[in-house]
């Protein structure tokens, strides 16, 4: 376990180039030291019984209720279905930073790639079905929920092509997404968030009105958390090439950091009121936290439905 563990690390996990390959070192490190599933898997339960009519499977009769009561009665069972888990997933611009990471840095899309493959591959594990949304201003590509190992290869295929680029927009894109996805789903958002606050919320409350389980995994680089910068810097807006501000960052670091902290609580506020779970994730955090965040979020809403 030691030695998977250290595929944990981002600084690790940037080493290794193949996507497929890098979640499946994580998940399997992970699994190892699972004792119960964290999610609502298959399952037939007795439901009643009912007359015996010719045609049906007589491997369902129930002998020992014909001994007592001399009919012939079929015993009728109710199928839970499977989880339905689908990922959505922000791959605007501003995930793409930083633009030229040192060494052993993973930009913010390559760790919510990274954290998506991960989930797509635990929810296969548990035998239960995972889709995908890749969106910016628009839908740019979906992959169907699907339970099957097969599928799991096609769904990272599509996070290893795809590039951020375009702006980002959630109030139409959830609006339609909303009506596509059945009800009474899973749905895990993992995105920076840098859109239009209300946008975000009004769309996440549209999700929970069609009665889905809502998860957002809110990814921050340790740069926009942290705000290290020390020298005069040109900041430049990736979604809005025309803004560019040279300033002394240490001047407005106090104010900086107050308006993210006030940002993220605003945030976590909002998702909490509206029966969301939320977890902010930085860039740095090793993939055994983010993930752990996530089990214990889903098995503590579990409980709290039981």
């Amino acid at each position: 376990m030691s030695g998977s563990k250290n595929y944990f690390r981002p600084e690790v996990l940037a080493k290794i180039s193949r996507l497929e390959l890098r979640a499946r070192h994580v998940v399997d490190g992970f699994v190892s030291g699972l004792h119960k599933s964290p999610y609502k898997g298959f399952s037939v339960e007795f439901a009643d019984y009912r007359q015996y009519v010719p045609g049906d499977d007589v491997r369902h009769l129930d002998w020992r209720a014909y001994a007592k009561t001399d009919r012939l009665l079929i015993k009728e069972y109710e199928v839970e279905t499977n989880l339905r888990n689908h990922l959505v997933l922000d791959c605007s611009y501003s995930m793409a930073y930083p633009e030229q990471p040192d060494p052993g840095r993973l930009t913010k899309w390559e760790y919510a790639a990274t954290l998506a493959a991960c989930m797509a591959h635990l929810t296969i594990g548990q035998q239960d079905g995972v889709g995908l949304t890749l969106f910016d201003h628009r839908i740019r590509k979906q992959v169907p929920v699907s339970a099957s190992r097969s599928s799991l290869v096609g769904l990272i295929h599509e996070l290893e092509v795809a590039t951020p680029e375009d702006k980002t927009e959630m109030k139409v894109l959830f609006q339609h997404l909303a009506e596509q996805i059945p009800p009474r789903g899973m749905v895990v958002l993992i995105s920076d968030l840098l859109a239009d606050f209300d946008d975000v919320v009004n769309s996440l409350q549209r999700l929970r009105y069609g009665q889905h389980d809502v998860i957002v995994m809110h990814v921050l680089d340790h740069d926009e958390l942290e705000f290290p910068f020390t020298e005069q810097t040109l900041f430049e807006g990736m979604e809005q090439a025309d803004i560019e501000i040279l300033t002394d960052p240490q001047s407005l670091r106090n104010s900086y950091l107050e308006a993210v902290r006030a940002f993220v609580n605003r945030m976590r506020s909002a998702c909490l009121d509206h029966g969301i779970d939320y977890m902010l994730v930085s860039t740095t955090d090793s993939l055994d936290v983010a993930l752990t965040q996530f089990l214990a979020n889903r098995m503590n809403r579990l409980r709290s439905t039981a």
